[in-house]
């Protein structure tokens, strides 16, 4: 796997090569996606299954100045948190051919700020248990405020906007898909229900 990743920076490379070295060479990788990824991937997959990772949620623990987020405005950026319960989200899988090339645009646009801690993680699918690259909470890393209180968290996603939108509008786009796919997250409704009662609703 390591030649594969030639694209990927210099900076994350050797991260990329300790996660995926085991990959074997000429096999299929899948991806887990929790949060925008399930509605805009930005990469060329084969398929997609529901999929639930045990022992994990998505929370909104990281916080940034950046994208959706700014310096008198900042935002929450979703993360794949260890904690009792499951998550549901979405494995895209991506041909082996195509690994290569999907891998190093997916690193680029998840590991831009380091706020992750990616992981090939077990999970079950409708049609069978899998192992997935999945991009888990990085507690180190210092944008990582852990989670929030509720209201706390609330009231920072509806004030929260940088140069690509609001961080409003992300988690109402997170609250759409869920709905679509018919994934409950009690987490992810009680902040919708709160945003709408927020300024600027």
């Amino acid at each position: 796997m390591a030649g594969r990743l030639a694209a990927v920076g210099r900076s994350d490379r050797g991260v990329a090569v300790a996660v995926l070295g085991d990959h074997p060479d000429g096999d299929d990788l899948w991806i887990y996606s929790y949060g925008s990824l399930m509605w805009d991937p930005g990469f060329h997959f084969a398929e997609v299954r529901l999929a639930d990772v045990e022992n994990y949620q998505r929370r909104f623990t990281l916080k940034i100045n950046l994208g959706r987020g700014s310096h008198d405005h900042p935002a929450l950026m979703l993360s794949l948190e260890p904690q009792f319960g499951c998550c549901r989200g979405l494995a895209f899988r991506i041909a082996a051919d195509s690994v290569h090339a999907e891998t190093a645009i997916l690193w680029r646009r998840e590991m831009l700020r380091g706020g992750y801690a990616p992981a090939m993680v077990p999970m079950t699918t409708p049609q069978g248990p899998i192992t997935a690259l999945a991009f888990t909470s990085n507690r180190s890393h210092p944008s990582y405020v852990g989670e929030l209180p509720l209201a706390e968290t609330a009231a920072m996603i509806a004030s929260g906007k940088g140069v690509l939108g609001t961080n409003r509008e992300y988690l109402v786009q997170l609250a759409t898909q869920l709905q679509a796919l018919e994934i409950e997250d009690p987490y992810v409704a009680q902040l919708h229900a709160q945003i709408h009662g927020a300024p600027g609703a």
